[in-house]
C-alpha cells in the first residue's frame, strides 16, 4: 500500500524519535493513505518553518500479522481516551508497534478539547465528531517495525496551493 508523510525534508530513512511526544498517538513516525492530507501537513509545516513543503511517498507492507497493531475503526470512547491521554503526554503507545486511526486535527481537536477541559461529556463529543470529515493516520512507534514495513519510494515538493 502507498502511504504519505508531509514534511519539510526528504526522509529516506525515517525514525520514530523526531516527532513530538504530545501527538494523537504519542511519539512515532506518522503516515496517511491520503495524499492530499500529507500535502496539507507539509504546507502547514513549511509555512511555520519557512521551508519548502515536501511529501514523502513510501510503500508499506500490508502484512502486519507479526506486529502489535492497535487499530481504531472509528472515533469511539477508546479512541477519545487514547488521544486525550497521549495529548497529555502519557506514553500509551509503548505496548504497540503500529497504531491506526482517525486524525484529531485542529478542527476535530477543538471538539475533543471540550471533553479534555471537562466542558462536554464523551457522548456529546462523539456525537459532534460525526459531522467532521476525518482523515486517517498510521503511527509507527517502533523503529524495528518501521525499518521492516516501510520502503521509501520518492519525495516531491508541494506548492502553497497544494499542487
Amino acid at each position: 500500500m502507498i502511504v504519505y508523510h508531509g514534511s519539510t525534508d526528504i526522509i529516506e530513512k525515517p525514525d520514530v524519535l523526531h516527532s513530538k511526544k504530545y501527538l494523537d498517538f504519542g511519539q512515532g513516525f506518522y503516515l496517511t493513505t491520503f495524499e492530499n492530507q500529507a500535502k496539507k501537513w507539509a504546507i502547514r509545516k513549511g509555512m511555520r518553518q519557512e521551508k519548502t513543503a515536501i511529501v514523502n511517498v513510501y510503500e508499506m507492507n500490508e502484512t502486519l500479522n507479526n506486529f502489535q497493531v492497535l487499530s481504531f475503526e472509528k472515533e469511539n470512547e477508546q479512541w477519545l481516551d487514547f488521544v486525550c491521554a497521549c495529548r497529555k503526554g502519557k506514553n500509551l503507545n509503548k505496548n504497540f508497534d503500529i497504531i491506526i486511526g482517525n486524525v484529531a486535527d485542529d478542527n476535530v481537536f477543538k471538539t475533543v478539547d471540550m471533553y479534555f477541559r471537562g466542558l462536554w461529556d464523551k457522548k456529546k463529543v462523539l456525537e459532534e465528531l460525526k459531522y467532521y470529515k476525518l482523515n486517517n493516520q498510521i503511527c509507527i512507534v517502533n523503529q524495528k517495525t518501521l525499518n521492516q514495513v516501510l520502503t521509501f519510494q520518492k519525495a516531491y515538493e508541494v506548492a502553497d496551493n497544494g499542487r
